[in-house]
């Protein structure tokens, strides 16, 4: 049995069973993030656009000339194109994504449009160390780049060990551009994951049609309904999968069973306060230089160097 194997069934062994949400990314799935991403009710891309469209002239003053980009699942990426246009120099870009397909595609089209750039993708779980690629020309400083809401998707510990994995692929010298979602109205963030056109719906019920096909599992799709509620006092999203009836299902060599009502967490999206998060990052090594957020302040993009 594989360890990825092993670790999605010790989730579902949990009183509370819950499945990593890297397991939204295969290629269907990235797909449905970047029409979730387009959403009406979607704030978090409007905002952070309006944040990069905005300070991109700062943000590329500290990132330097020669430096490389290294960008944590690097999607569509959409923000990063407006990066890339005012970077001076830029020694390389680095894209790294789990799923491999959509990646490939991303950094062909990439290549199109900055055609005498260096772009090295990397295909890894960028949760664990990696290995990162020698670019032609040596770069003056490593800028991990992680926009979008991400980091909110896991359990302080857990995102704790993630911003020390970045710290660690900055390397000396080397610096993080980190996007973080504002703790906010809950109306407005009740409506930002559960879209009247019930795409963040398709895309949580993915993650079992992905189980499904790239690890034997079973799991009878109509079956589970999608769910996202706020809990102001965690100041957290919480996503699950709801059992719509007493039902079992096989994954590996192994059978769980779900009663009616029964839930499976799929995913967390935490939002921060501006101090709570520079503190977190503190805990990873990282000193703030630079905070930036929207008009409405609904988010915020960070600039870190490492302490």
């Amino acid at each position: 049995m594989s360890r990825e194997l092993e670790r999605i069934i010790e989730g579902l062994s949990r009183p509370q069973k819950m499945i990593s949400p890297k397991y939204f990314y295969d290629e269907r799935g990235s797909r449905l993030f970047e029409k979730i991403t387009a959403l009406p009710e979607y704030y978090l891309t409007d905002a952070e656009l309006e944040i990069m469209r905005e300070h991109v002239h700062e943000m590329a003053a500290l990132i330097g000339k020669t430096a490389s980009l290294i960008e944590f699942g690097s999607g569509s990426s959409l923000k990063t194109r407006i990066l890339l246009e005012n970077l001076d120099d830029l020694a390389a870009y680095v894209p790294v994504d789990i799923s491999e397909s959509h990646l490939w595609a991303s950094a062909q089209q990439i290549r199109k449009e900055f055609p005498h750039l260096d772009i090295l993708p990397v295909v890894a779980d960028f949760t664990r160390p990696f290995a990162l690629p020698t670019p032609t020309i040596m770069p003056v400083r490593n800028v991990v780049y992680f926009p979008g809401s991400t980091i909110g998707n896991f359990e302080k510990n857990t995102a704790i060990e993630l911003l020390r994995v970045m710290y660690e692929e900055a390397g000396e010298n080397g610096a993080l551009l980190i996007g973080v979602d504002l703790q906010k109205d809950a109306d407005i963030i009740d409506r930002a994951y559960n879209d009247s056109a019930g795409v963040t719906a398709e895309f949580n019920l993915n993650m079992l049609r992905h189980l499904n096909r790239s690890y034997g599992a079973n799991f009878d799709l109509e079956s589970f309904a999608h769910r996202a509620s706020y809990d102001e006092s965690k100041g957290r999203v919480v996503i699950e999968l709801i059992s719509q009836a007493n039902q079992s299902f096989k994954i590996g060599n192994r059978e769980f069973t779900i009663a009616e009502g029964e839930t499976i967490i799929t995913e967390y999206s935490q939002k921060y306060t501006l101090n709570g998060f520079a503190e977190m990052a503190a805990d990873a090594g990282f000193a703030v230089a630079r905070v930036w957020t929207d008009a409405e302040e609904f988010f915020s993009v960070h600039y870190y160097t490492r302490l």
